[in-house]
């Protein structure tokens, strides 16, 4: 029996999804091992996490400079210049990140996409709605308090002026 194929897709429970990081990250690792080993081919990985943590790999008979050098030369393209590319693609992946955690964030807060969080997240997700309740609340009594008053002046002031 074999495994069942996955939708590709971003995993929205980060415990499950730092697992998987960390299963593949190793698998990935492995075969590329296994290929620089079998094939005698020269490669260089590099994988960052989501958190910014630094993994790579590079073959056993070069370094990663001399495969970063050999790159560059095959696509005349300077590390250098690529570099402000590359931070410009990263800042967008990053906001593009964000904006999906938010997206996800409102989606629940909608009583949406619930169904990947645990008992411990839906009890956060409840307080905080309850907490948001409370603070509208609180703003809506706030506001027909002062239209209260409002009133009880214009009665107040009519009322002087009627006995004028």
């Amino acid at each position: 029996m074999g495994r069942g194929k996955i939708e590709i897709k971003r995993i929205e429970n980060t415990t499950n999804r730092q697992v998987t990081f960390s299963k593949r990250r190793q698998g990935l690792l492995k075969k590329a091992h296994e290929l620089a080993v079998l094939c005698d081919a020269q490669l260089g990985l590099v994988i960052f996490s989501h958190s910014g943590k630094l993994f790579e790999y590079c073959s056993p008979s070069s370094s990663m400079r001399q495969i970063i050098d050999r790159y560059q030369k095959a696509t005349n393209i300077r590390i250098e210049e690529a570099g402000s590319q590359h931070q410009i693609l990263c800042e967008i992946s990053k906001l593009r990140n964000e904006n999906d955690k938010l997206q996800a964030g409102m989606r629940q807060y909608m009583g949406e996409d619930l169904t990947a969080l645990t008992a411990h997240d839906l009890d956060q997700l409840e307080e905080q709605l309850e907490y948001s309740v409370n603070k509208v609340r609180a703003r809506k009594h706030q506001l027909l308090h002062q239209q209260l008053e409002n009133l009880r002046r214009k009665v107040i002031s009519n009322s002087l002026n009627i006995k004028q």
